[in-house]
């Protein structure tokens, strides 16, 4: 299976240097879309390198979507392994009625819960279904954090935010995670996470609602309740 067989590792990739510079590089000249389904059909094809350049293409997108559930630095190694294992053993199925880096993703995070639940370190979460939610488009973002006022609190700004990520379940911190670093469309997460577009909106919204709630309350001393309340049952 060529790359799949190397550990996976931050500082030398699955998918070390390629011949293919402008995928090495990403160079805007290769259209994704394209780019990914000719690379199925390859794999389909059975031309293993092909793969490789898929690995090459999305291993640091997997590894930093992973490391938003594992911390440790050897298991996230090891769950990006087996989550690209898992794809390159799917493939053949692999009927193009998704985009294929969605198709990746689902697969990436599903890896990600497993190792988690295997470990006991917690137990899946609920979530309230909206199916009409296009009044949370109105919600702040995330990213609307790191303006320059507050790029003044630098670190510690930074801290609060990856705690409260941390205390979000699991369904909150998938979409928000997808939506503000992935920067996925909600049409693209809702297709990752199975679930319909108004639930993707009111995953987010929440999930940027109880951030915000965290900085204000840690950072800016605003008044506040003394936890967050993140899914009302």
């Amino acid at each position: 299976m060529g790359l799949l067989g190397r550990k996976y590792n931050n500082s030398k990739p699955f998918a070390e240097k390629s011949n293919d510079r402008r995928l090495a590089t990403g160079d805007s000249m290769i259209s994704s879309q394209e780019s990914d389904q000719q690379l199925v059909e390859r794999v389909q094809k059975g031309d293993n390198t092909a793969f490789d350049l898929l690995v090459l293409k999305y291993q640091h997108k997997i590894f930093g979507l992973i490391s938003r559930y594992v911390r440790d630095s050897d298991e996230i190694q090891d769950v990006a392994q087996e989550a690209f294992i898992k794809a390159y053993r799917a493939l053949p199925k692999f009927r193009g009625d998704s985009a294929f880096y969605t198709w990746l993703y689902r697969i990436a995070i599903n890896t990600a819960k497993n190792h988690l639940v295997s470990r006991s370190r917690r137990p899946p979460a609920t979530d309230v279904d909206v199916e009409d939610a296009e009044y949370y488009e109105s919600a702040s973002s995330l990213r609307d954090i790191e303006n320059p006022e507050n790029a003044l609190y630098g670190e510690e700004l930074k801290q609060v935010v990856e705690s409260a990520m941390k205390e979000l379940p699991e369904d909150l911190r998938t979409a928000v995670t997808l939506r503000e670093f992935d920067g996925l469309s909600y049409e693209d997460i809702a297709d990752v996470m199975e679930c319909p577009v108004g639930t993707v909106r009111s995953r987010i919204f929440r999930a940027r609602e109880a951030i915000d709630k965290r900085v204000k309350q840690q950072i800016f001393g605003a008044e506040s309740d003394d936890h967050l309340t993140l899914v009302k049952n």
